[in-house]
């Protein structure tokens, strides 16, 4: 499978397991091996089943981004509507949330193309700032937003199945679209 196959659109209803395992196995592959067996196990029960992904996918504050190359799932985003923490401070900020790449296809320009069609997405809705957070041991993570433009504004308290962590939030300015409208919306896949 080539990077040029790679589409990136909106999730739809449908997506929903797709999505589901696709945030299942991601979450496992980054945190699996140095987390608690047992809060690894409620988070990802909380957070990643197919009921979770349909309600997100159908809410209207949320939108989830998959990343296909050649039709199969590579990497997934949601956009989100909400109060940003405090550190941030612009109320109508969008938070950028579960970013993640398979792990097959890292290091082969899959993120940097999916952090465009976040930015874009969050352009297109009148976003002047942009936030996520981030575990601070994520290494990884940390230097690819750094090469993005964030910068870390304060922590804030995440809970990991039982325990409270405190993940790094990072901002940066989206610019804005030259002229008015831009083109960047995204399609959704037809119903299936």
């Amino acid at each position: 499978m080539e990077l040029e196959q790679l589409a990136i659109r909106r999730a739809v209803p449908a997506d929903a397991p797709v999505v589901a395992e696709l945030a299942r196995r991601t979450f496992m592959d980054a945190f699996g091996a140095g987390s608690d067996p047992h809060d690894l196990a409620l988070h990802v029960a909380r957070a990643y089943g197919v009921p979770q992904q349909s309600a997100e996918i159908a809410h209207p504050g949320i939108t989830t981004l998959l990343a296909e190359v050649a039709g199969h799932p590579a990497a997934y985003t949601q956009i989100r509507r909400g109060q940003p923490p405090q550190c941030v401070r612009d109320d109508d900020a969008v938070e950028i949330a579960r970013f993640y790449v398979d792990q097959a296809w890292h290091g082969r320009g899959i993120a940097q193309r999916l952090m465009n069609a976040a930015l874009a997405h969050a352009r297109a809705t009148g976003a002047r700032t942009v936030w996520l957070m981030v575990y601070e041991h994520n290494h990884r993570a940390l230097a690819f937003y750094a090469r993005q433009g964030f910068r870390e504004t304060g922590r804030h308290g995440f809970l990991f199945g039982n325990t409270l962590e405190l993940d790094r939030v990072l901002v940066r300015e989206v610019e804005p679209a030259p002229g008015a409208a831009t083109g960047d919306r995204l399609p959704s896949a037809p119903d299936r």
